[in-house]
């Protein structure tokens, strides 16, 4: 069993994550912003941090006393319209929180950092491994691509593994993102709905496979200093994931395109291959994504 430090703990995938360490033996300390945040009951302690506050970091590391941890806490929300607010937190954050490992002084066997697979940008079509030179088309692509290159300098002084996880979905995942505004419109029985291009397409994982492949891959020291796609390896169009909620709600969509719902520099493609992940973890327990969908809607 190892001492499991889970930034963000009371977010979407935190809470997943959490189960899931619990899961596999683990024990689970947390690092949450406020105590409004919401309280996960896998986690032994939590404490409370700011990513902008490097001394506050350290001193909570220094306590927990962690073995490993998995680095969440971002802004996650591409669209997000602070761009300082972003880059401070997903850059500026991270590299406090990094800074304060150092400090700390603790001995730690993997810091997995979670980047994101809008770093390949738009410019690519087809299946995209992790050698693809990056080139991000949008302000979050940006702020998570320093922060890989963040990590490789203090790969000299702490076990860091970077995750890119494609585009991933589950129950409790917020409306604002494209799936579960969706799922939430059929439960309702909302047959009106306002969408941006349904014929961008993305790699959707399952938040539960997502959990799991992070956890698998801190137990493992090989996967120290390597970089991995976290992806389904198979993209849908929006048009296609409207089909399959319409199947499994009985609704039909009465859908109109609005175009302040197009991003600037949208990436059309997102499509990953996941042959190095499988490599170094084994094989991933990706559900098919009818049935990530149906879990949400009969949820």
């Amino acid at each position: 069993m190892a001492k499991v430090l889970v930034t963000g703990v009371g977010g979407f995938t935190g809470r997943y994550v959490a189960q899931a360490l619990v899961a596999r033996g683990h024990d689970v300390i947390g690092m949450a912003r406020s105590a409004d945040e919401p309280q996960v009951p896998e986690v032994s302690k939590t404490y409370l941090a700011e990513l902008s506050d490097k001394a506050m970091l350290t001193e909570m590391i220094a306590q927990a006393k962690p073995d490993r941890v998995i680095h969440l806490a971002a802004i996650s929300f591409v669209s997000h319209g602070d761009t300082k607010e972003m880059y401070d937190a997903n850059l500026i954050g991270t590299a406090n929180l990094l800074q304060a490992c150092v400090d700390a002084k603790c001995t730690l066997s993997n810091i997995l950092l979670a980047s994101s697979a809008n770093i390949y940008g738009n410019g690519r079509s087809g299946q995209l491994d992790e050698d693809i030179a990056p080139l991000p088309a949008n302000h979050y692509g940006i702020s998570k691509l320093a922060t890989e290159h963040l990590g490789r300098i203090y790969l000299d002084r702490l076990p860091i593994t970077i995750v890119r996880p494609f585009n991933y979905t589950g129950v409790g995942q917020a409306v604002n993102f494209v799936v579960p505004k969706i799922i939430d419109h059929a439960r309702r029985g909302q047959s009106k709905i306002e969408l941006g291009s349904l014929d961008v397409a993305r790699d959707f994982s399952d938040v539960r496979a997502v959990a799991d492949s992070y956890i698998r891959l801190i137990e493992r020291p090989e996967a120290v200093g390597q970089t991995f796609n976290v992806c389904s390896a198979q993209a849908y169009k929006l048009r296609d994931v409207i089909r399959m909620v319409e199947a499994i709600s009985g609704i039909a969509f009465d859908i109109s395109v609005n175009p302040a719902f197009v991003r600037e520099g949208e990436i059309k493609t997102l499509f990953g291959s996941r042959n190095k992940l499988e490599a170094v973890i084994g094989p991933l327990q990706m559900p098919p994504f009818d049935e990530t969908l149906s879990w949400m809607f009969h949820a």
